[in-house]
């Protein structure tokens, strides 16, 4: 499986719904994150909309993760994500729990267990010190520290709020020595993930600042060399 490989430094690539990453345009995102991670050595993972999948996972050789599945097993649940159908896909893991689509504990707990399962890793997103410590608990493979206030808002966490990632970090290292920790909202520079990295994270999740850029090759160019640096 693609994933198995993912190592720090890492960037998790969100595509959310943004038509600059649908279609055709996800397929020439996922290749510009390709050539990046290649050229610098980095894990880059991208993550389009479900209808997607298969077309990025078959048109590049690098990380896909689903934005969603749901904690179902085949059957008659119309509308839903089934895991089994985003794995066939191409996926090698899956986001849970964005501060776009919150989910209880209980059913994020059921999502990882579904995950491993059947192989895909997890990163699970939590917005506040507390809700990440419970959720290291759950063993998931990465947690995505990402306080909603600053989604968005170009103002990266790692430097408008360090004081949430260090106590992050030292909660979940109390439980959990193994999760990988990721810091978003807000990364949209080199300089943003440095500061991520020296504040103990092993990497970053982002999305409008590549995915609305004017050079999206540019863009996570950039982000993928200041990983190394």
């Amino acid at each position: 499986m693609r994933g198995s490989d993912i190592s720090p430094p890492i960037i998790l690539l969100n595509f959310k719904c943004y038509l600059e990453a649908t279609g055709l345009k996800a397929v020439s995102l996922a290749r510009y994150a390709q050539e990046a991670a290649r050229r610098h050595g980095v894990s880059i993972v991208v993550a389009p909309q479900v209808a997607d999948l298969r077309v990025v996972s078959q048109e590049t050789v690098m990380p896909v993760f689903a934005q969603h599945v749901d904690a179902i097993t085949a059957g008659s649940h119309t509308g839903h994500v089934l895991p089994e159908s985003v794995l066939e896909a191409g996926a090698s893991g899956v986001i849970i729990n964005h501060s776009e689509y919150r989910l209880q504990i209980g059913i994020i707990e059921d999502i990882i267990s579904r995950a491993k399962d059947l192989k895909l890793k997890s990163a699970v997103c939590a917005n506040t010190s507390r809700i990440a410590t419970a959720i290291a608990s759950l063993e998931p493979d990465m947690i995505a520290v990402e306080p909603p206030e600053l989604i968005g808002s170009g103002i990266a966490v790692s430097k408008a709020k360090p004081e949430i990632l260090t106590d992050t970090v030292a909660r979940i290292r109390r439980i959990n020595n193994k999760v990988i920790i990721l810091c978003g909202a807000g990364i949209t520079s080199g300089e943003d993930i440095k500061s991520a990295l020296a504040l103990g994270t092993q990497g970053v999740i982002l999305a409008s600042g590549v995915v609305k850029a004017k050079d999206q090759a540019a863009a996570i160019d950039e982000l993928a060399g200041a990983c190394k640096q």
